[in-house]
């Protein structure tokens, strides 16, 4: 079988993880392409809930690989303290890759992130970064003196990478923001320790990922954050350091597009963003309110409160077509029990004028307003049902205007956090 791509359609947090282990138990392989350990992904099984930060949600299956590709940058405390927590509750970890091209997020990526941050908060013009060192490793890997998985299974080389490195990042961290420097051997034994822990996960992985495609195997691609948050297009520079996008799929696993037969677009019935940056139909009343607490919609990774707002069809159309999205998911449904008027924003006004297309310029998009079209609610529970003839005829209704209104159909409604609350319209394998 070939590969199925599952992003996420808004600005994260839209319930991918659920998505990928539902859709799972047909995979062979589940590579993780893109971001780090800021993303953020809760799956619920008979076993109970799991929240995963770096490694694909796929390791619950123990009969499936899962991967971490060259795409993705990697905190190994956190990966370690990660996997540390599976196995206590008897994970299997076997079948779990790293990429020896993968970038490793240091000390110092980190402390740069908090001071960068600071000083960008101070001017008013704070990103919301998680503080996590997702952007400095990111920038390194661009510029050329990145530190790779690979590099951490080679002391001499690491020793002399580290050296040169150190030195720029010490002059910059103690003479631009006045920091205390990072010490070069207490990083590089901290290194070591790393590369003897993760050599049993460090490979190439492209084999793996290419023999199980040229054998006809399904190949999930996991993705992380959502496509308004993409580096290149989505609201910069309200965004994430990597691609989000479909795209982000190819350059960060290497493979080929042909290989791509389905594309999954994950949706929830409403619109959240965590943050910075312009969400044009931000809700500040009750509604938003009981949406944030009802869906308990806080940070799996930070903690940190989702803004809400209704559905923005707008951004949903925009990420449709950017992707090329063939088979829609929506989740959360069931938070819109019980509202009536539900609301979804159809176009934008700005200085008066109605536009449809989604704006590139974030100035722009802080100006837009939201045109709403008003839909009646539902009182019936949506909640765990099972079939679409299940959902009363205000959600149906609902669904329908939203495939219209985005362009694409949706073949997956999730209607709660377990693996059998689901709606499957039509199968995408």
């Amino acid at each position: 079988m070939p590969a199925y791509a599952i992003i996420g359609g808004q600005w994260g947090d839209e319930g991918k993880g659920k998505i990928v282990d539902f859709l799972s138990e047909k995979a062979h392989v589940i590579a993780r392409f893109n971001g780090g350990n800021n993303a953020g992904h809760t799956v619920i099984t008979d076993a109970g809930e799991f929240k995963f930060h770096l490694i694909p949600v796929g390791i619950l299956r123990p009969e499936s690989i899962c991967i971490i590709g060259n795409g993705v940058v990697v905190n190994p405390d956190s990966f370690l303290a990660e996997i540390s927590g599976l196995q206590s509750r008897s994970v299997q970890m076997g079948h779990l890759f790293i990429s020896d091209k993968t970038h490793v997020i240091m000390p110092y990526h980190t402390l740069l992130d908090t001071l960068e941050e600071k000083i960008r908060a101070d001017g008013g013009r704070a990103i919301g970064t998680t503080g996590m060192g997702i952007g400095p490793a990111y920038m390194d890997k661009v510029a050329r003196i990145g530190i790779r998985m690979g590099d951490l299974l080679d002391e001499n080389e690491l020793l002399s990478k580290l050296s040169f490195v150190l030195e720029q990042k010490n002059a910059l961290i103690t003479k631009i923001y006045g920091g205390e420097p990072i010490s070069l051997e207490d990083t590089y034994e901290k290194c070591m320790n790393w590369g003897r822990e993760l050599k049993p996960f460090i490979r190439s992985v492209e084999p793996i990922l290419q023999d199980a495609l040229v054998r006809d195997q399904c190949v999930i691609l996991e993705g992380a954050q959502g496509a308004m948050l993409d580096l290149d297009h989505g609201t910069y520079p309200y965004v994430t350091s990597s691609s989000s996008t479909v795209g982000g799929a190819c350059t960060g696993l290497g493979i080929s597009p042909r290989h791509i037969k389905e594309i999954a677009g994950v949706y929830k019935a409403y619109t959240t963003r965590v943050g910075s940056g312009p969400l044009p139909t931000e809700l500040h009343d009750e509604v938003g309110e009981f949406i944030r607490n009802k869906a308990w919609e806080y940070g799996t990774t930070t903690g940190r409160p989702r803004r809400c707002g209704w559905f923005d069809a707008v951004a949903a159309r925009y990420s449709v077509v950017l992707n090329d999205v063939t088979s829609g998911v929506l989740t959360r449904l069931d938070v819109l029990d019980g509202i009536s008027p539900v609301k979804v924003c159809v176009a934008y006004r700005v200085n008066g004028e109605i536009i449809d297309g989604f704006p590139t310029n974030t100035t722009v998009l802080e100006a837009c307003e939201p045109v709403y079209e008003d839909l009646p609610g539902w009182e019936q529970p949506t909640a765990s049902a099972r079939r679409f003839a299940d959902l009363p005829q205000e959600a149906v209704n609902y669904v329908n205007r939203l495939e219209e209104l985005m362009g694409c159909p949706i073949d997956i409604i999730s209607t709660g956090p377990g693996r059998d609350e689901s709606i499957v319209r039509r199968s995408m394998f």
